[in-house]
């Protein structure tokens, strides 16, 4: 079993997100995903998304995109039902980490 990693958001708020077996049932469910290069002194966020149907893999292409440049790079996911949450929840963790594919997205 995998280990869950807890990443904190600008707002202090904390968030518990665990590496995804990409080959795995997927449950078709809302969900925030992170990709991040795992490392002894925690995760290094790379991505941050959501997606409204996790088995619809629509965070495949970014993930295919991280590993370009982030060879390493796991997909983390968290569940979240709810629209409102899963972007503020994003929203919040990309104003902490600062992730570099995400700022590609914005320019």
């Amino acid at each position: 079993m995998t280990r869950p990693i807890d990443l904190a958001g600008k707002s202090g708020a904390r968030y518990r997100y665990t590496p995804m077996e990409e080959e795995r049932f997927l449950p078709p469910a809302g969900a925030n995903f992170v990709i991040a290069e795992l490392t002894r002194d925690g995760a290094r966020v790379v991505y941050a998304g959501e997606t409204d149907n996790l088995a619809k893999q629509s965070w495949r292409p970014a993930l295919e995109k991280a590993r370009q440049t982030y060879a390493k790079a796991k997909i983390l996911t968290r569940l979240n039902v709810t629209r409102a949450v899963r972007e503020a929840e994003r929203i919040d963790l990309i104003e902490q980490y600062e992730p570099p594919l995400n700022s590609e997205n914005r320019a």
